[in-house]
C-alpha cells in the first residue's frame, strides 16, 4: 500500500499542508473511474515543486499521494458541506464541471470507503495535528498554511474568471485578524496578480477545523488560480504541465506571503515574554 502522506518536519512553527496534491488511486478507484476521469483534472497539480523553496524557510510539509477521487482530505469525516451550492463531497461522485466520475455501478463501496477513512484520510489528519501539536509545544503557537489550487474558470463553481490569488480566514474565525490584515497587506502591495480574501473560498475543513487562534493555532488557505503556473485546457499542450516562466512570477508572492506569516509570529508572541 501506498503511504497516504509524506511530512517533512522543519525548525519554525510554520507546516504547509498540501491535502490535494496526490495522484495515487486505489486499484478499486482506478478500475472504476470513467475514461474521462483518469485525468485526475480536479488534482491540486504541482503544489510540491511550486513550495519547495519551503525548506529554506524552515517550514514543515505535510504533503497527500492519494487523489481526491480516492477520499478528500478537506472535507469533514461526516462529509457535512462547507459550502452552500454547487461543491464536492468527502467522495466525489462528479467532477468540478458536474460531470460524473464513475462508470455507472462502479462507484466505491461502503467497504472501500471505510477502508479509505481509516487509512487515507485518519493518517493524513493524525499526522496534521500532530505536527501542529508538536510545533506549537516547541514555539508556544503554530502556523497552518493550506495550499491548493483549482483552474481558474469554472461555470459551475463560480462565475467569470477566479482571481489569482485567494485567502480565506473563514471570515478571520480561524486566525488572528491581525495576520489576516498582515497577508492583505502583503497582496495589496503588488499589481501582478489579481486577490481577494474570503470570497468564493473561505477555507475549507483543514482550515476551520484547525485554525484555533484563542489557543495559538493560526490557519490560513490560499486557493491559487492554476493559470499563474501552469497549462489549464485552452492553453497549449500538455494540459496540466507545469510552466516554470508563469512560475516564476507568482512565486516570489508565495514566499513572500509565508514569510510574513513567519514575521507575523515572532512579533506577535515576542510581546508576550
Amino acid at each position: 500500500m501506498i503511504e497516504s502522506y509524506q511530512l517533512t518536519q522543519g525548525d519554525t512553527p510554520l507546516l504547509i499542508s498540501m491535502p490535494h496534491a496526490g495522484t495515487a488511486l486505489t486499484p478499486e478507484v482506478e478500475a472504476g473511474l470513467n475514461k474521462a476521469a483518469l485525468s485526475l483534472a480536479d488534482t491540486d497539480w504541482h503544489i510540491p515543486k511550486l513550495y519547495d523553496f519551503a525548506s529554506e524557510l524552515g517550514a514543515s510539509r505535510l504533503e497527500a499521494r492519494y487523489s481526491r477521487y480516492v477520499i478528500d482530505l478537506n472535507r469533514p469525516e461526516n462529509d457535512t458541506p462547507l459550502y452552500a451550492g454547487a461543491t464536492t463531497g468527502l467522495f466525489p461522485s462528479t467532477d468540478f464541471d458536474g460531470e460524473p466520475l464513475f462508470e455507472e455501478g462502479q462507484e466505491p463501496t461502503k467497504a472501500q470507503r471505510d477502508w479509505a477513512k481509516e487509512y487515507v484520510w485518519l493518517p493524513y489528519h493524525n499526522a496534521l495535528a500532530g505536527e501542529l501539536a508538536r510545533l506549537k509545544a516547541r514555539f508556544g503557537y503554530a502556523l497552518l498554511f493550506d495550499a491548493h489550487s483549482i483552474r481558474s474558470k469554472i461555470p459551475r463553481l463560480f462565475d467569470d474568471q477566479l482571481p489569482d490569488i485567494n485567502l480565506g480566514t473563514f471570515e478571520e474565525q480561524s486566525c488572528d485578524p491581525e495576520l489576516s490584515q498582515t497577508l492583505q497587506a502583503v497582496c495589496a502591495d503588488q499589481s501582478r496578480f489579481t486577490h481577494v480574501i474570503n470570497g468564493r473560498f473561505k477555507g475549507g475543513h483543514i482550515t476551520r477545523g484547525y485554525g484555533d487562534p484563542a489557543n495559538h493555532i493560526h490557519a490560513v488557505q490560499l486557493e491559487l488560480s492554476q493559470r499563474t503556473y501552469m497549462n489549464e485546457p485552452g492553453d497549449d499542450k500538455p494540459v496540466f504541465a507545469y510552466r516554470e516562466d508563469r512560475a516564476a512570477e507568482v512565486r516570489p508572492l508565495l514566499r513572500e506571503l509565508l514569510e510574513a506569516m513567519q514575521r507575523w509570529g515572532e512579533v506577535s508572541y515576542s510581546k508576550d515574554k
